[in-house]
């Protein structure tokens, strides 16, 4: 079994169990103590626990692989390998009781992404992909819509306190002007994978950072889809722009998303 191989194997069982202790935390949401990280963005007890429990279990497999979560911010020293952790994506459904958030984890190897993991577990969905190895749901094959148009599907639209609401409204517009529909459902990993699958034919959103879009690129990526460029070290940085999905939905819609990137993130 190669490194990548290994480490996928140990990433998914990893994830399963994170998702199972999040789920205990999710039947005991009214006992959690929340904290305000700024408007519309929460971070819970659940949160930290979970990522503390994927942090270990990484170090214990891979002692010499780097680490960057979304709560606990990186490991102190550099590999070719680099863990990347959203504990759970959703956190603001979370708390308030909706069953839309997933647990989110992602390996980079030398800049790029090899391996990302969106575990669903309230609807029991396991997605998964492997650079060059194709995108799965469960055990099934992923493939993006097969939408040649905006009119065909819903696409996912993702907004977040970073950016201001101009960021938004100048992608909506003509997006429903010319006879599209937007879906937003609190997570940006799980639209994703909902891109990945054929759920929604696209995702855009204005800013997100690497724990929110590393692993659904990667699985739009392998199911046939399209996306923006991205590097990951800005990714790591500052953020980025994204737009991602069925490809010639993302040609469509690609001048109506560049609008947006001279909107400079209020808070990164």
């Amino acid at each position: 079994m190669d490194a990548i191989a290994q480490r996928l194997s140990m990433a998914q069982e990893i994830s399963q169990k994170a998702a199972r202790i999040a789920m205990d935390y999710f039947g005991q949401r009214e006992s959690l103590a929340i904290e305000s990280k700024g408007p519309q963005d929460v971070v819970s007890q659940a949160d930290k626990a979970v990522e503390q429990f994927i942090w270990q279990e990484l170090e214990q497999a891979f002692p010499g692989d780097a680490i960057h979560g979304e709560e606990l911010g990186r490991s102190g020293h550099s590999s070719d390998f680099t863990w990347v952790i959203d504990p759970i994506d959703g956190t603001a459904n979370f708390v308030a009781g909706i069953p839309f958030w997933c647990v989110v984890l992602a390996c980079v190897y030398r800049g790029e992404v090899v391996i990302g993991i969106i575990v669903d577990p309230n609807h029991g969905d396991h997605y998964w992909a492997r650079k060059g190895h194709g995108a799965f749901l469960n055990e099934r094959p992923m493939q993006v819509s097969s939408a040649t148009s905006i009119v065909q599907g819903s696409m996912g639209v993702g907004y977040c306190n970073r950016m201001t609401p101009d960021s938004l409204l100048r992608f909506l517009k003509p997006l429903v002007d010319h006879g599209g529909m937007y879906y937003r459902n609190a997570s940006g990993a799980l639209m994703l994978a909902y891109v990945a699958a054929g759920k929604l034919i696209a995702y855009q959103e204005a800013h997100m950072n690497p724990w929110d879009c590393l692993a659904g690129l990667l699985m739009v990526e392998e199911a046939g889809g399209k996306s923006w460029p991205y590097n990951t070290e800005k990714m790591f940085s500052r953020g980025d722009a994204i737009l991602a999905g069925a490809p010639q939905v993302v040609d469509q819609v690609q001048d109506w998303a560049a609008f947006t990137l001279d909107l400079e993130p209020i808070r990164v």
